[in-house]
């Protein structure tokens, strides 16, 4: 007979890899964003460093499994199979959660996902304990610790003012001090800042990694609690005095060294005091296991208040652990993804904005507005004038400069006001997260850095909503699917365990390996590239081709579906139009930082490349034009066509793929001297559209087609002659663009 709990426990443990693997992808963004925001080193030095963070945090941890006794449930209330329940649950809940807010990017907190899975998952199970008992709901104290949760959701408050505020102020504040033109003043408080800063991320590494490291021993920790400030003393007059010397001798970015430094301890912070929340609950049913087989008691009878005491994780779990975490770092998509969010919402820079305006976004943009006229009212002119020159973006020394997400000073900032927060939040036990904060914290300072103009403000605020939002619905989804899963596996039983296990896994390795998302920072140009006319052209080129390459197949295949009345082919097919469209939305929407980037002398080649992306993007329409309603009609079962219009339909696919072919041999070889032979195909195939419609006259008149059918193909033949006049005017297009990129490159032609 299969031992169902030793099938649980391996689940347990295959959950606890995907749980890493979800988890790092949703933190990674905490100690990331600024480093890559800032380009403070290559990708994947950025990696390397956070890399070496998270082995070293993974070393030094205690293990100590605070979720299994983190007073979110009294254990010791619960027997053997209530409690493999109920960690089934949460590792099922959590994973899926944590995926979900992957695929989405959005970062969230996963101390607060599985905190309220244990929370629901124990709640149902105590209303299923209570129910078979003759105890009432009254009692549910007993069970439950509903104190946790209410400590979190004060946390979440808690982190989003504070962070916010500090970070708008420390930002002005040094942003007025140092402007944009930060190497110019570097030399002078570069290194009393750096000091500052460095120190601040040093109390963060003492307060929140060693408190955690498994070398520190009560008394190791009475003596640093003791010389907190005398260390933070000698490392600021250390920290100041090297980087000071540095910035004078070497001419070395310090602010560099701040991100950097601030992102690996980060990193080792996470991993020595995070971990817990991936591997706790499934180790904690390893050793629940490992005592119910020991006990030789009955899995109903068996109590657990042995979870209540603390067990030591072995380093071996430890260690695998931190390797899991390096490599998802490395290889997961969704980490860059989340990371990505954070970035976009803090950018300097202007284009495609990921979050559309709402009410409320636009309400909180005209009251701040309100209070910035206020401010500008009762300030003194020339005080206003000081500020706009300190905060003045022209100032910005180099290009490179200007194109990135955010400059290195206020990455540093972000580093230094975070790290302050938790470690002063640690040390006076106020229940701040580190997710919050980091967020929060990027978020004030790109308000006070001006990066929420009138052009960006209101979709960047709607963003920021909608990840706060997203902290609360975590806890709110996270309590109740827990709940509703423990009563489902409960009353379900194996079948319904077996099915959930199932559903999980096949959704979790569909998401993170098989359809992964698109990696925001793949098929990008670089922030800080500078494009010149042959990089227009090569983009250009690639986009063309592209097109031309897709466009005929897509065409082809969706009136071949209508003929066939195949709906599930056709569905297939409005999913690839769909591509084509957010393509096409996507060269649009990045033209304007490609054109800023570009180089001045290839001002007028970017006109044409303009062009070319406008008529791109009506050809994608008009093949969603032509796609959707058959999909319609072939949904709603309307009649098929007659065989005389499929034969015509069959006759305009040949005609229309050997004019995509034309289109072909010219994009490809650059051969224009044969658009008029291309014209004159696209005549031949008006003329075949026009009597074709002639013939759907006959038909109307003869009564021997519907209206649906009727108004699908004319539908289909105007849509038809528009894909054919849009792709003549892009081969045009591309071919003034190609000829006026050769004229540039010509001697004597500047």
């Amino acid at each position: 007979m299969i031992d169902i709990y030793l099938v649980i426990t391996i689940v347990l443990l295959v959950l606890a890899v995907l749980s890493l693997i979800v988890g790092v992808s949703n933190d990674a963004t905490n100690f990331l964003n600024s480093a890559v925001g800032s380009k403070a080193a290559p990708f994947k030095v950025i990696l390397s460093i956070a890399g070496l963070g998270l082995i070293v945090g993974t070393t030094f941890s205690s293990g100590m499994m605070e979720i299994a006794r983190s007073g979110v449930f009294h254990p010791e209330q619960f027997s053997f199979s209530d409690i493999m329940l109920i960690f089934l649950t949460v590792m099922i809940t959590n994973v899926l959660l944590l995926d979900a807010f992957n695929t989405l990017g959005l970062p969230t907190s996963t101390s607060v996902a599985i905190v309220f899975s244990l929370l629901g998952a124990a709640l149902g199970v105590s209303i299923i304990r209570i129910s078979n008992s003759s105890d009432s709901l009254s009692n549910l104290d007993a069970y439950i610790n509903s104190s946790k949760a209410l400590a979190i959701i004060a946390g979440i408050l808690l982190s989003v003012v504070l962070a916010f505020f500090f970070g708008i102020i420390v930002q002005f504040i040094t942003r007025f001090i140092f402007s944009f033109d930060y190497r110019r003043y570097m030399k002078w408080f570069g290194g009393i800042w750096g000091g500052v800063a460095i120190t601040s991320i040093m109390f963060f590494m003492l307060i929140k990694g060693a408190s955690g490291a498994s070398f520190m021993t009560p008394e190791r920790m009475a003596w640093l609690s003791a010389h907190t400030w005398q260390l933070l003393l000698y490392s600021f007059i250390a920290s100041t005095i090297i980087l000071q010397l540095l910035v004078s001798l070497f001419n070395i970015n310090i602010f560099r060294i701040i991100v950097l430094v601030g992102t690996f301890s980060l990193a080792m912070a996470f991993a020595g005091n995070d971990l817990v929340n991936f591997v706790g609950v499934p180790l904690a049913g390893l050793e629940s296991y490992i005592e119910y087989s020991r006990s030789g008691l009955d899995a109903d009878s068996m109590m657990m208040s042995s979870l209540s005491k603390p067990v030591t994780t072995p380093t071996f779990f430890l260690l695998t652990a931190g390797i899991i975490m390096v490599v998802t770092l490395f290889l997961s998509k969704k980490a860059r993804h989340v990371t990505q969010t954070e970035i976009s919402l803090a950018s300097q820079g202007e284009g495609e904005e990921k979050y559309s305006s709402t009410r409320f976004s636009r309400a909180s943009v005209r009251f701040a507005g309100g209070i910035s006229k206020f401010f500008a009212r009762v300030t003194p002119k020339r005080l206003r004038i000081i500020v706009k020159r300190r905060f003045d973006k022209k100032l910005m020394p180099t290009e490179e400069d200007k194109l990135l997400s955010f400059d290195l000073l206020r990455a540093s900032v972000n580093m230094f006001v975070a790290s302050i927060l938790i470690a002063t939040g640690t040390s006076l036990k106020l229940p701040l997260s580190t997710t919050y904060v980091t967020f929060m914290v990027a978020m004030g300072s790109s308000l006070a850095d001006k990066a929420w103009g009138r052009e960006s403000a209101v979709y960047r605020i709607a963003g920021v909503y909608t990840v706060i939002a997203g902290w609360f619905t975590t806890a709110f989804i996270a309590m109740t699917a827990a709940l509703l899963l423990a009563l489902l596996l409960y009353w379900g039983g194996t079948i319904a365990m077996a099915a959930i296990i199932a559903i999980t896994l096949f959704v979790l390795i569909k998401t993170n390996f098989i359809n992964r998302v698109t990696d925001p920072f793949d098929e990008k140009l670089s922030e800080t590239e500078i494009i010149n006319g042959e990089d227009i052209v090569s983009k250009c080129n690639e986009s063309i081709l592209n097109v031309i390459e897709t466009v005929p197949q897509l065409f082809s295949t969706t009136l071949e579906t209508l003929v066939e009345e195949d709906r599930k082919k056709m569905k297939n097919i409005i999913s690839e139009v769909d591509d084509l469209n957010v393509f096409a939305k996507e060269l649009k929407y990045n033209i304007y930082p490609t054109l800023k980037k570009l180089e001045e002398e290839y001002v007028e080649t970017g006109h044409y490349y303009v062009q070319v992306l406008d008529y791109i993007r009506e050809i994608a329409h008009c093949l969603t034009y032509i796609a959707e309603p058959v999909f319609d009609h072939i949904d709603n079962h309307h009649p098929p066509l007659l065989k005389e219009q499929i034969k015509d339909i069959n006759n305009l696919n040949d005609s229309v793929l050997d004019f995509y072919d034309s289109v072909a041999v010219i994009g490809e070889k650059l051969r224009f001297e044969n658009i008029d032979k291309l014209i004159a195909k696209q005549q031949s195939i008006l003329d075949l559209v026009n009597k074709i419609k002639k013939k759907q006259v006959k038909y109307i008149k003869a009564e021997l087609v519907g209206t649906k059918a009727t108004m699908l193909y004319l539908s289909i033949l105007s849509e038809t002659k528009n894909l054919l006049l849009h792709t003549v005017n892009m081969v045009k297009a591309h071919r003034d663009f190609i000829i006026s990129d050769r004229n540039k490159k010509r001697p004597g032609s500047m």
